[in-house]
């Protein structure tokens, strides 16, 4: 018998819900049915995306104690759903949040953001200022107020940048085009350009800089990243620098450098451009003593080179670009 048409049954091992919707209850055991948006994600990540604000070290510990199980069968962290795959997941406590309140204004003006969209994927030009993600204290971030505006079921991230980073961000609006697209970035087939401001003047016109990152957590709990040859948890990293323009700010020498990024270590470009000694201006992690004056992180996802797409750019926002000399064309 077939439920009334304004009826809904619960989630329950009889009627399962599709994962693509919201969990409403979870004081209470959920099953949720894979659908094709899920189809070979990982079991880790597909809890991610669904017990939102539950720390990763409680999501891990459910899964070690048979507390989510795929198909009636213990699982792995690193096991693979497939479409129709039952999953049971018992009940969480979980900080869950309102569904962000979105002003109009700031709809329209993320809306207005999006410099490519086709049937799979969006790249938005995101304003410096605003997280990718919410957490940590934030109502929501681009990807929630994206889902929010548009009103679509599905939209992940397929990478991140910093939320004081403005520029070209790719959201995938299906399944396979984030398998797709993360795959060329683990590939390093896609070529991802910055452009930033930097203190002083590099000697040498191209370089790379070739220096392991290393991890690490200040004593207030603040994440943050440095240079270390000795660490065994060091990751190797690559950037590829290119001065496009050399200048002076208010009477400080400083240059404006295209960086390409060959790895994709958290605050990269930040951290290999202050170890050569040409920090970015307005990093105030990594440059605390900048005295230019200038009111945000001088860095810009500029252009991205995407296999079997055009060039995507977003030009420099209006408070980088009245830094440049008149001549500086881009």
């Amino acid at each position: 018998m077939s439920n009334p048409a304004n009826s809904k049954p619960t989630s329950n091992k009889h009627f399962p819900q599709s994962a693509d919707d919201e969990i409403e209850n979870f004081n209470q055991v959920n099953y949720l049915e894979v659908t094709r948006h899920q189809h070979e994600q990982r079991v880790d990540n597909f809890l991610l995306a669904r017990l939102k604000g539950l720390p990763k070290s409680h999501l891990y510990k459910l899964i070690r104690s048979d507390e989510v199980r795929v198909n009636n069968k213990r699982c792995k962290p690193y096991d693979k759903l497939y479409r129709g795959d039952i999953v049971r997941i018992a009940p969480v406590k979980l900080a869950t949040r309102e569904k962000p309140i979105i002003s109009q204004d700031f709809a329209n003006s993320l809306l207005e953001r999006v410099v490519y969209e086709d049937d799979g994927l969006i790249v938005l030009n995101k304003p410096s200022g605003i997280a990718v993600h919410g957490g940590s204290g934030l109502d929501f971030g681009i990807i929630e107020a994206m889902r929010e505006v548009t009103g679509k079921k599905y939209l992940e991230l397929i990478h991140r940048i910093d939320k004081d980073t403005s520029g070209l961000l790719m959201i995938a609006k299906k399944r396979s085009t984030l398998k797709t697209l993360q795959e060329y970035l683990r590939d390093k087939t896609i070529q991802k350009s910055y452009l930033c401001l930097i203190k002083g003047q590099p000697v040498l016109n191209t370089q790379q800089i070739d220096a392991p990152l290393l991890r690490f957590t200040l004593a207030s709990g603040e994440r943050r990243v440095k240079v270390d040859t000795q660490d065994e948890q060091s990751k190797p990293s690559q950037t590829n620098i290119e001065v496009l323009a050399r200048f002076s700010l208010d009477g400080t020498p400083v240059s404006l450098v295209k960086a390409m990024p060959l790895t994709g270590r958290t605050h990269q470009i930040r951290v290999h451009l202050a170890h050569i000694g040409h920090p970015i201006l307005g990093d105030d992690k990594y440059y605390p003593a900048d005295n230019t004056g200038v009111h945000r992180l001088c860095l810009h996802a500029w252009q991205l080179q995407i296999p079997d797409y055009d060039v995507i750019r977003a030009p420099l926002p209006k408070e980088l670009a009245k830094l440049l000399p008149e001549e500086v064309i881009l």
